[in-house]
């Protein structure tokens, strides 16, 4: 079977469910029927030819869900000048998923959510010493009793402009009691954060490609990670050649951090959870991921107690610029009606709605139109054709004349069907020489109703000259049901603008 060229018509039916701004399918070009060839690929259909089909489908508004149901209705075949009906169109439905931007992730380390730093009026203070000392202050141990560096207190003389102004009592409490001091510790309690790093990102949806044929039904689903696909009966395969969209709307963040609650365990957790509403990213460069830092989050130890001039420093100094400030400041800004600055929630939309989510990623929802490239090809073997076709007639050709060394131009063509039915047409307009040829027009038209074509005419010559041409009418079956002669003239260039004369047929 020789390759033929055909054209695709699709109409979107009325029963089609249509989401947000999407209102149909966009044919991208003409589509082919081919014969179906056996190779290497397991996924060939099975047919001796097939139709191709080049749409784009795009999503719903704010990348949201769309449906879209149309049919194949007409085909028009190159190789025997043909325009034809399908006796039973086949119905192609798409359902496609709400696109997102997907990121990947990778588990850093915890930190606390809100660091707080305790002190202790007491007397004798001492780095190792015990609880009825210092208190909350002691050392702290772990799990096999053995003592946590850097968690020992700080003890700051007393006095009115130290860290925690106190008094120092009089000479008899100093000689008694022992010399009065404050301890000063930093510890962690309450919540704590998972941070995450975060790595390449992709775009993420699925589309469901369902086709019936007769009784037939064929399915397929396929997305950008799974882009060519066939259906169990090898009656449908689509391919997913791209998007085109400029995703303006999707950001990068390499730069930062996600910081989410801590449900469980520390380390890397099992779920990330639904509370979207404590989700935050923040910059790199706010965090100290070996807590040595101060005034970071993931403070440690070893930075508080090493800040020079602890006991002369403001009381907090070292535990500033923490999530908790952060989450203050976007609370304040949600009070004021404003976007927040760090929390994902209020930001962007559909978070972590992506298929299968896990540990390893989170999403966002992308906020424009994606159009998706497909390619369907359909097995084409049991197609069946009806045509109708009705007389027609040629009912006036006007050329006007124009100077030679103008632009172009224009051939009027009036028709009308003489017949009983609807059916389809094609006009052509030929000249005999010197006239760059014209591209066969293809039109459809009701019983008695009359249709006006227009041929722009392009002479190879400047020279001033009288061409014959010839329109000719021809029926859905491509046979000529009329034919017009006619001649028009150029004349030479002049400057100023004299009368026009019409040619006529």
């Amino acid at each position: 079977m020789e390759e033929q060229t055909i054209v695709l018509i699709l109409c979107c039916l009325g029963s089609y469910l249509c989401v947000g701004d999407v209102v149909g399918v966009e044919i991208l070009s003409k589509s082919k029927l081919e014969k179906c060839e056996k190779g290497s690929d397991c996924d060939a259909l099975n047919c001796t030819a097939k139709i191709v089909l080049n749409m784009a489908v795009p999503s719903g508004s704010s990348g949201g869900e769309a449906s879209i149901v149309a049919e194949i209705v007409e085909v028009e075949e190159n190789s025997t000048s043909n325009m034809r009906t399908l006796r039973i169109p086949p119905v192609i439905t798409v359902n496609k998923s709400a696109a997102y931007a997907l990121y990947e992730l990778s588990y850093i380390r915890d930190v606390a959510y809100k660091p707080e730093e305790y002190y202790v009026k007491t007397r004798k203070c001492e780095p190792d010493a015990g609880g009825d000392i210092v208190k909350i202050c002691e050392r702290l141990r772990d799990e096999n009793g053995h003592i946590i560096e850097h968690t020992e207190p700080t003890c700051c003389p007393c006095g009115p402009q130290r860290r925690v102004p106190s008094s120092c009592g009089n000479f008899f409490d100093k000689l008694m009691k022992g010399k009065a001091n404050t301890a000063h510790c930093v510890r962690f309690p309450g919540d704590w954060f998972h941070v995450f790093g975060i790595g390449q990102r992709s775009i993420g949806f699925s589309v469901r490609i369902e086709v019936k044929s007769r009784s037939t039904v064929s399915e397929v689903i396929m997305g950008p990670e799974n882009r060519s696909v066939t259906s169990k009966d090898n009656f449908l395969r689509a391919n997913l050649i791209g998007d085109f969209v400029g995703y303006s709307s999707l950001p990068s963040f390499e730069d930062f951090y996600l910081v989410i609650p801590r449900q469980g365990k520390p380390g890397q957790p099992e779920d990330l959870g639904r509370n979207f509403s404590m989700w935050m990213l923040l910059e790199r460069l706010r965090f100290t991921l070996d807590g040595f830092e101060c005034n970071k989050i993931g403070v440690g130890y070893e930075a508080f107690n090493g800040q020079p001039n602890l006991c002369s420093s403001p009381f907090w100094s070292c535990l500033h610029n923490q999530l908790w400030n952060y989450r203050d400041a976007d609370q304040n800004r949600i009070k004021r009606k404003q976007i927040p600055l760090y929390g994902v929630e209020g930001r962007f939309e559909r978070i972590n709605q992506h298929p299968n989510a896990g540990t390893h990623s989170f999403s966002i929802g992308i906020t424009e139109v994606l159009n998706t490239n497909l390619l369907i090809e359909l097995s084409a073997d049991d197609i069946e054709y009806v045509y109708q076709r009705s007389p027609g007639k040629i009912l006036n050709v006007t050329i006007p004349t124009f100077e030679a060394l103008t632009q172009f131009g224009v051939a009027t063509v009036t028709t009308e069907n003489t017949g009983k039915v609807e059916a389809s047409y094609s006009l052509t307009f030929d000249c005999s020489r010197d006239v760059s040829l014209m591209e066969e027009q293809f039109f459809i038209m009701k019983p008695k109703e009359l249709a006006t074509r227009s041929f722009k005419l392009y002479p190879t010559t400047d020279q001033a000259a009288k061409y014959l041409c010839s329109a000719i009418l021809k029926d859905s079956n491509f046979n000529e049901v009329d034919r017009a002669e006619c001649q028009f003239s150029t004349t030479a260039t002049v400057l100023d603008n004299g009368s026009q004369v019409w040619g006529s047929c």
